[in-house]
C-alpha cells in the first residue's frame, strides 16, 4: 500500500469505496445499467413510457470543518452551504440520466444537540428553501415534502445532513451512457463564479474532504475541537498541515479565507444540463458527475471496452494545489479522490454539438472546453494528462 493510500485508510476513508462497491455488486442494477442512477419502473401509475428515479446522499464529512469553521468565527451562513451540497449531490447525478425538474425532496438530518444549536438547524433549512427559489428562477422545479431532523448525539459527533430525492420522466427522455470511440469529451469547471452564484467558488465540491480537512489545517484544532473527527484516527493524521481557517489563499489577486474556500458549497450544473438537454440532447450520449472516483469513475458506465483520453484539462484552480502542497498526495491518487477542477463531463458525438453546449456554458459564467475524445480499445482505461505534464493512467478494476 502505498504512502497516500495509508493516509486515506488511516482515517477510515478510502478514494474508490471499494468496500461499498464490493457490497452492492450484486444487486440489481435497475433498468439501464449503464446509466448514471439506477432507473426504476414507474411505480405511480405502472405507466410502461415512464420510469422512476429515487437518490440519496449527504455532504459526507464536510459539516465537519463547517461546524469548525462556525466555532472560530461565528460565521452561520456557512451551513446553508452544507445544505447546497448534499441537495447537489443528490441533483446533478440524477440530472446525469436527464432529469432536471419536477423533484420531490424529503431531508434527514441528525445532530448532537451539545455541539449543534437551534440556529445551526435554521440555516440548514433555510439554506433548502433558497436553493429552490434560485433553481425556479431557471426552470427547475423542486418541490419540498418536509422531512426529519432527530438529536442523535450518541451516534453523531457534530451533525450529519442528507437528502433522499425522487422524480419521474418519459424514458424516451433518459441519457442512458453509450461511450464510444469517436466521441469528444467537453468538461465543465466546478470553479469560478456562475451567474446563479453569489461568491466564487473554489471547486472543492463534496468528495476528499476528510483528508482534505486533515491534511491542510493545523494540529491546534485537534484539542480545540475533538468532537470534529474520529477518535480512531492515528494521532499523525489529525490535523497535519501547516493552515489557520483563516488564513488566506490569493486567488485572482482576491485573498480568500481557507476555511472558506474548503467549504465552498458543490456548485450545481442543474441550470446547464436543463439548457443543454432542452436543445441538444440527441448529441449527448452520456453525462458523468466526477464525484466519487473523480477522474476515473467513468469506467464504471461504459459497456464496451473504450479509451477515455482526457489530455486538454481545465486549469487546476488553486484549492487543490494546496492540498496537493499540503498532504505531498501523488497526482495518481489527486485525480481519484478530487475532481481537480473539471468536475463535468458531457460525452458528444460531434464537435458542433460540443462547441454549442460550450457556449450555453459561458453564458451562465462556466468555463467549459474539449477536455480529450474516446478511442478504441481492448480493455476500459482512463489516461489522464495532468497541468504539471505527467501522463496518468488508470485501468478498470
Amino acid at each position: 500500500m502505498n504512502a497516500s493510500k495509508e493516509r486515506y485508510a488511516g482515517r477510515g476513508v478510502s478514494s474508490g469505496k471499494e468496500e461499498v462497491h464490493q457490497a452492492i455488486k450484486n444487486l440489481d442494477k435497475g433498468l439501464y445499467p449503464t446509466a448514471f442512477c439506477k432507473i426504476l419502473p414507474d411505480m405511480v401509475s405502472a405507466d410502461p413510457d415512464y420510469c422512476n428515479i429515487i437518490h440519496a446522499d449527504t455532504a459526507g464529512t464536510k459539516p465537519s470543518l463547517a461546524y469548525l469553521y462556525w466555532k472560530e468565527t461565528g460565521d452561520l451562513s456557512v451551513w446553508k452551504g452544507i445544505t447546497q451540497d448534499s441537495l447537489v449531490m443528490n441533483f446533478d447525478d440524477m440530472a446525469c440520466v436527464g432529469l432536471v425538474s419536477n423533484f420531490i425532496l424529503s431531508s434527514t438530518i441528525g445532530r448532537n444537540k451539545h455541539h449543534i444549536t437551534g440556529d445551526v438547524i435554521k440555516e440548514l433549512i433555510h439554506g433548502s428553501t433558497d436553493f429552490i427559489d434560485t433553481m425556479a428562477d431557471y426552470g427547475v422545479k423542486i418541490h419540498h415534502g418536509g422531512g426529519e431532523t432527530a438529536d442523535v448525539g450518541d451516534i453523531v459527533r457534530t451533525v450529519d445532513v442528507g437528502y433522499t430525492i425522487f422524480g419521474r420522466m418519459l424514458r424516451s427522455d433518459l441519457i442512458i451512457n453509450t461511450i464510444r470511440p469517436g466521441q469528444v469529451i467537453v468538461g465543465f469547471a466546478g470553479y469560478g463564479q456562475s451567474i446563479y452564484e453569489s461568491e466564487y467558488n473554489s471547486g472543492i465540491g463534496s468528495n476528499g474532504l476528510t483528508s482534505a480537512r486533515h491534511d491542510v489545517l493545523s494540529n491546534v484544532y485537534a484539542t480545540k475541537y475533538p468532537e470534529t473527527f474520529d477518535p480512531n484516527i492515528p494521532s499523525n493524521l489529525v490535523y497535519c498541515g501547516s493552515k489557520l481557517v483563516t488564513d488566506t489563499l490569493e486567488v485572482n489577486g482576491v485573498s480568500h479565507p481557507i476555511g472558506k474556500l474548503l467549504l465552498s458549497p458543490t456548485r450545481t450544473f442543474l441550470p446547464l444540463l436543463k439548457q443543454m438537454l432542452d436543445n441538444h440532447k440527441d448529441a449527448i450520449k452520456g453525462i458523468i458527475h466526477n464525484t466519487g472516483g473523480a477522474h476515473t469513475k467513468v469506467m464504471k458506465f461504459c459497456d464496451e471496452p473504450v479509451h477515455i483520453v482526457k489530455d486538454n484539462l481545465l486549469p487546476v484552480p488553486p484549492i487543490f494545489n494546496l492540498i496537493s502542497e499540503e498532504s505531498g498526495a501523488d497526482e495518481n491518487e489527486l485525480y481519484k479522490v478530487f475532481n481537480m477542477g473539471t468536475r463535468l463531463e458531457a460525452y458528444v458525438d460531434s464537435m458542433d454539438a460540443a462547441n454549442a453546449i460550450i457556449e450555453i456554458a459561458t453564458k451562465l459564467g462556466i468555463d467549459a472546453q474539449i477536455i480529450g475524445r474516446v478511442e478504441s480499445s481492448t480493455q476500459t482505461c482512463v489516461t489522464v494528462n495532468t497541468e504539471k505534464g505527467t501522463t496518468l493512467n488508470y485501468l478498470e478494476q
